[in-house]
């Protein structure tokens, strides 16, 4: 029996033994990698698509322009890929948000904070999606990820709706993209549009008061659409 039970721990051993830590070489690989998609992001948000040459995306990465075709097959491929990346960012980021489904107030307004905060804290994305809103979503559209990007957030939002109805707070007719398409074109409009509607409006619009003036306002606003008695 003692045989029979130290078989399990020698197979573990073997197991985890034959899981070898990525060598040098790979490392090294995605450490490449990775800089330059960095460093693509930083020079698309800078000098948009047509801007962004392959010889300024390696220069800023420190790289050569081979290494940005090894990686991504040329400059379009890494434009996608760049913006796959803020995605999966965002939505790695909406993730770790701690919601209370049985609390769909609180946990609603806890969703409408972090899209208007994460947009005000991440101009790049922002400047990115101008950017493919320019080209009209031809390279977007050639992602095979980009559905998968949208799904976390209207599942959310569609939890606490479903909660809320059950709880004869929210409305039962409600379509959770409707709320998800009203809380990032509110918050993504003031961001994109800061600087022209700053001087259109003769007041700063990135001033903190600012900024929680117009959270404060989205919150209200969708609480006013959802909710069956409205705050």
């Amino acid at each position: 029996m003692a045989t029979a039970a130290r078989q399990p721990k020698a197979a573990a051993s073997a197991k985890s033994v034959a899981v070898k830590r990525p060598g040098v070489r790979e490392q090294a690989a995605h450490t490449t990698r990775d800089n330059i998609l960095r460093a693509a992001t930083k020079v698309f948000a800078r000098y948009g698509y047509e801007g962004g040459s392959v010889e300024k995306i390696s220069q800023a990465a420190k790289s050569y322009d081979r290494m940005i075709y090894y990686y991504f097959g040329n400059k379009e491929g890494l434009f996608i890929e760049v913006l796959e990346d803020m995605y999966r960012r965002m939505n790695e980021a909406e993730l770790k948000l701690v919601l209370d489904i049985e609390k769909p107030v609180d946990s609603l307004k806890g969703v409408i904070k972090f899209v208007a905060t994460y947009y005000s804290k991440n101009p790049e994305f922002i400047t990115l999606l101008n950017t493919e809103n320019l080209h009209r979503g031809k390279h977007i559209v050639k992602s095979s990820r980009a559905r998968d990007y949208s799904s976390p957030a209207i599942s959310i939002i569609r939890q606490l709706l479903d909660s809320g109805a059950r709880q004869g707070v929210f409305r039962p007719d409600i379509v959770a993209r409707d709320v998800y398409l009203l809380i990032a074109a509110t918050g993504y409009f003031y961001v994109s549009n800061t600087h022209t509607l700053s001087a259109f409006l003769g007041e700063d619009l990135k001033a903190p008061e600012s900024i929680a003036h117009w959270q404060d306002f989205i919150t209200t606003s969708v609480l006013r659409m959802v909710m069956l008695t409205p705050p």
